[in-house]
């Protein structure tokens, strides 16, 4: 199974950008584009919003250390095995 990161959105929403400015495209051809460029953003949000959140909750790992747990019970929870397993 691939695992999209960070960066491939990056590259999804330049991709979109340059053929967004594709000059040679027709009137329906942009506004097909224009109407994915849509789709990407929305999602694109929803994961920026999703990582700004496991972020925050990382933070307050970092500063609270342990005793936070109780209140962030995703904290640490993965599918793939640390270090110690």
């Amino acid at each position: 199974m691939t695992r999209t990161k960070l960066t491939d959105l990056n590259d999804h929403l330049f991709a979109q950008l340059e053929r967004l400015g594709d000059e040679s495209l027709t009137a329906e051809q942009i506004e097909t584009e224009a109407k994915r460029a849509a789709s990407i953003v929305e999602i694109a949000d929803q994961i920026t919003e999703s990582t700004k959140l496991r972020l925050g909750a990382a933070k307050l790992f970092a500063e609270h250390g342990a005793n936070i747990l109780p209140h962030l019970p995703m904290i640490g929870k993965s599918d793939e095995p640390t270090a110690t397993e």
